[in-house]
């Protein structure tokens, strides 16, 4: 059988990281302050990343740190120093992407693991041979492979060399995410991490002499969104990604939400423990499929995995956000659970508890109670405290959540 993949959560902050590891990550990649790809998720300041990564490895998961930006001559100052930075912290591998980083992360911090970023487009076997020889440890795949293809890289490369690839999150409609639209546009570079997202914008014709006119370019009554993407979504396929050779299913989502990360998380934690345990019958149960539902997304599709052409959306670019956190822990005290409230809702009202490595628990909320005993009929004030009391121990990551449909 192969080896059972790594499970790789995006940690954009110490929240996110904390939840992510609760929910079953075996490793998180994360960025420092600079030279990472998503500059507006919180990231990492020096003595933050110290922490995080001592906190990862007291929970034996690895921290995979993103060096992936493309530098201009600016940039390569302050490199050195922070690459010397991230040895001496234990990172456990550097995720690059330019060939000038990879020349300075060999000498100032030799002893870290090279990841070679999407952002090389890696699309072939003689492409993933030249890094191996290079010294890369691992390839982070073009998100543009058919399984096919992965499967001839696999078979075709040194069996020591990792291969990872996205499973799960957004997509870009420029190819592995080298996209130019964003500083053209608003002068944010997103090969610098600090895309404004331009694929997501409604667009119309505009005529050189009329600049106050718009003419809708429409498929529907709502303009069409013409570069925006649905989101990748493989939790029904990890027989295929499996037998494809992948040795880590990366999930996308730095600048998403804790409550994201646990989720996600969560669902391929529990759907890679269950083909492990019985790969000749591989079945889901319907609380696995229904997890990445239950988080802010967009429409799913399985990317060019299967090679689907139907991967752009082009009514609208909205998330479909059906269910929201109510509370998120504060104190656990065997079946007494304090909560930070985060949206509305009232006594009476159907609620999930969310816990690691266990199905949602459905439940009627009655008898909640402030931090003062008070049974209250409605909790509507934002990060007040509430209290409510389970017939079983409940654990300190357990996150509360609600179904929005119909209000």
């Amino acid at each position: 059988m192969a080896q059972k993949p790594e499970i790789l959560s995006p940690a954009g902050d110490f929240e996110k990281m904390r939840f992510a590891i609760a929910y079953g990550a075996d490793a998180v990649y994360m960025a420092g302050k600079s030279f990472g790809m998503r500059a507006a998720a919180a990231n990492f300041d020096d003595d933050a990343l110290r922490q995080a990564i001592a906190h990862a490895h007291a929970h034996h998961v690895k921290c995979y740190i993103t060096v992936n930006i493309i530098p201009s001559n600016a940039d390569l100052k302050q490199l050195p120093a922070y690459l010397e930075l991230l040895q001496d912290v234990g990172a456990d591998a550097l995720i690059v992407a330019d060939v000038g980083v990879i020349a300075l992360a060999k000498q100032y911090a030799p002893r870290i693991p090279l990841h070679i970023s999407t952002q090389t487009s890696i699309l072939n076997h003689a492409a993933a041979n030249y890094w191996a020889s290079q010294g890369a440890e691992r390839i982070v795949l073009a998100r543009e492979l058919s399984l096919e293809d992965i499967a001839e890289i696999r078979a075709k490369t040194p069996k020591e060399l990792e291969i990872e690839a996205f499973v799960h999150g957004a997509m870009c409609i420029s190819y592995s995410g080298r996209c130019l639209i964003s500083q053209y546009l608003t002068g944010r570079d997103a090969n610098h991490g600090a895309c404004a997202q331009p694929c997501r914008w409604k667009y119309n014709l505009v005529e050189e002499k009329r600049p106050h006119e718009y003419f809708p370019v429409v498929e529907g009554e709502g303009g069409t969104y013409l570069y925006n993407s649905k989101d990748l979504c493989m939790i029904e396929h990890i027989p295929e990604l499996v037998r494809a050779g992948i040795t880590s299913f990366k999930i996308e989502g730095r600048n998403k939400t804790a409550y994201y990360a646990a989720g996600i998380t969560s669902a391929y934690r529990r759907a890679v423990d269950r083909y492990d345990e019985n790969p000749e019958d591989f079945v889901l149960p319907q609380d696995i499929l229904d997890e990445v539902e239950k988080v802010s997304h967009r429409n799913y599709y399985t990317g060019f995995y299967f090679g689907d052409k139907d991967g752009q959306y082009y009514h609208d670019s909205q998330y479909i956000r059906d269910w929201e956190v109510i509370g998120m822990p504060v104190c656990m005290e065997g079946g007494k659970a304090t909560f930070t409230l985060k949206n509305r809702f009232y006594q009476g009202d159907m609620l999930e508890l969310v816990q690691p490595d266990k199905p949602p628990y459905p439940f009627r909320a009655e008898n909640v109670t402030d931090t003062q005993g008070n049974v209250l009929d409605v909790f509507h004030h934002p990060e007040m405290q509430f209290t409510i009391t389970f017939p079983f121990p409940v654990d300190a990551f357990a996150i509360l959540r609600r179904e929005k449909k119909g209000e």
